[in-house]
């Protein structure tokens, strides 16, 4: 599958990114029913962009296993979402939330950097830039660029706090919950 993530198909690939599509319009109806699509646009970008790219594999039968490996970065979501229910929790966990900063940077690193720089070494390197593989190298970069843009915010959060208290004074209106 890493050796040729463009033509490498299964059944069991297919159905996982049909599925994943399927969960990805799911939650971007409720985003939008819900309202909150001005709170969550980077979610419906980022879910406009997997959804197309999936769509992309799942009609054309190509890129099945490049949609496999980018579903990599779910795994960091777990820690991720650990992560947000202790800082809404309010709960006295220290340790906990501590213990899960570190294990959430390196499951980072793990499911979501190193997956993402593999797929992005490798179309660059073997795609050809026509057409489909065109669409989904802009897809690549555009994911590229959110993922480290999160990383950033995440390191700042976790780890450097201090210069996340002085950013949010300059700019109140504008912070994200992930600089909290």
């Amino acid at each position: 599958m890493l050796m040729d993530i463009e033509n490498t198909s299964s059944t069991s690939g297919y159905l996982l990114l049909c599925f994943s599509t399927g969960y990805f319009i799911h939650d971007t109806l409720d985003i939008i029913v819900s309202h909150q699509s001005r709170a969550s646009w980077e979610y419906l970008v980022h879910h406009a962009m997997a959804i197309s790219a999936f769509f992309s594999g799942i009609f054309l039968g190509r890129f099945v296993a490049a949609g496999m490996l980018s579903l990599f970065v779910e795994v960091s979501n777990i820690f991720l979402t650990i992560r947000m229910l202790l800082k809404l929790s309010n709960m006295p966990a220290p340790t906990l939330y501590r213990v899960n900063k570190y294990v959430n940077l390196v499951m980072y690193f793990l499911f979501r950097l190193v997956p993402q720089t593999y797929l992005t070494w490798y179309f660059v390197r073997y795609v050809e830039v026509r057409g489909q593989g065109a669409f989904l190298i802009v897809n690549l970069f555009l994911l590229d660029a959110m993922i480290l843009t999160y990383f950033s915010r995440l390191l700042r959060s976790d780890f450097f706090p201090d210069s996340c208290r002085r950013r949010a004074g300059k700019d109140a209106g504008g912070e994200k919950f992930l600089v909290d």
